[in-house]
């Protein structure tokens, strides 16, 4: 009987490792190597820049230097439009809500606008000089977008009719700007250092920002009712947090400090350079490992236990 249970227990180990071979098979295919392909734009030193993804399927861009609006399949063919007036500087680009995707010209002072078939229209703005830059869509329908040498805050229609708001500190420099939780557009100040927030009806409120001269830049919508945004500068990454619906309703500006918390992490955590297998947070691995060999020994054990019980 001893030696049938040698057996036995020779069998299940076979079986355990058997498992986990296939378990480190199977970890390793979700842990495959990222491939990183690149496509080499047919206009040399066209600088792209801002990217936007169509209802298309294709990935749309701004050629800074190439003075083009850019399109590339995922097999990577490229398409290329050039824009009706020489030296436009289109810089950031996004997907309307019409399907067509809009674009600032910052040499141009224009908005432009390009549908999937390539054709080009372009809306100048009512500020001479005043540098577009950052772009997106609004919870209106509206296109948002700041003007840094202008110091305000455009918004545009897809008929092209445009409002600009003045931004309440002077010189501030409006670069990035973002759809925020609550349904208002939120842009950085870089000169200002401030981050500031917009209704849709034009009320701008201020938050400084707690390094000085940080230079903040770009800026997205983050999670649990919160923006983020780096500071260019400053070497840091920040949150406003605790964002409430605003009531604003009419063309105000005001500054504020304490309606929405700004905090800048201080706390600084390395992560060990990749080595191939691609980004593993979590990793299942240990898991896997773990799982496997407790089901091979709780095998080992039932049937010792079993074993036991027919000797008696």
């Amino acid at each position: 009987m001893k030696i049938k249970f040698k057996m036995l227990c020779g069998k299940i180990s076979i079986l355990t490792l058997a498992v986990l071979f296939s378990s480190l098979l199977t970890a390793s295919n979700v842990f495959a190597a990222v491939t990183i392909t690149e496509y080499t734009l047919p206009t040399a030193s066209s600088e792209p820049a801002g990217l936007a993804y169509g209802l298309n399927g294709d990935v749309w861009f701004t050629e800074m230097a190439g003075n083009k609006i850019g399109e590339v399949t995922p097999t990577g063919t490229f398409t290329q439009f050039s824009l009706p007036n020489a030296s436009s500087q289109p810089n950031d680009i996004t997907l309307g809500p019409n399907g067509n995707l809009w674009f600032t010209e910052m040499a141009g002072n224009r908005i432009g606008e390009i549908t999937t078939s390539g054709t080009i229209t372009e809306y100048p703005l009512p500020t001479a000089n005043s540098d577009p830059y950052g772009i997106t869509l609004g919870s209106n329908g509206n296109l948002w977008f700041t003007e840094m040498n202008g110091d305000k805050i455009g918004q545009i229609t897809t008929s092209g009719t445009i409002t600009e708001y003045p931004v309440p500190t002077a010189g501030s420099q409006p670069l990035g700007i973002t759809p925020g939780p609550n349904g208002n557009l939120w842009f950085t100040e870089s000169a200002g250092n401030k981050v500031g927030q917009i209704t849709t009806s034009g009320t701008i409120t201020e938050y400084p920002v707690p390094t000085a001269s940080s230079q903040p830049f770009y800026i997205i919508n983050g999670p649990s009712n919160s923006v983020w945004f780096s500071e260019l500068a400053g070497n840091k990454i920040a949150e406003i947090n605790g964002i409430v619906v605003s009531t604003g309703s009419s063309n105000t500006s005001t500054t504020s400090s304490t309606s929405s918390s700004l905090t800048t992490p201080t706390s600084t955590t390395t992560k060990a350079p990749n080595t191939g297998y691609g980004e593993k947070e979590p990793s299942y691995m240990p898991v896997l490992i773990f799982s496997t060999l407790s089901l091979g020994l709780g095998l080992m054990i039932s049937y010792k236990k079993r074993f036991s019980t027919k000797t008696k």
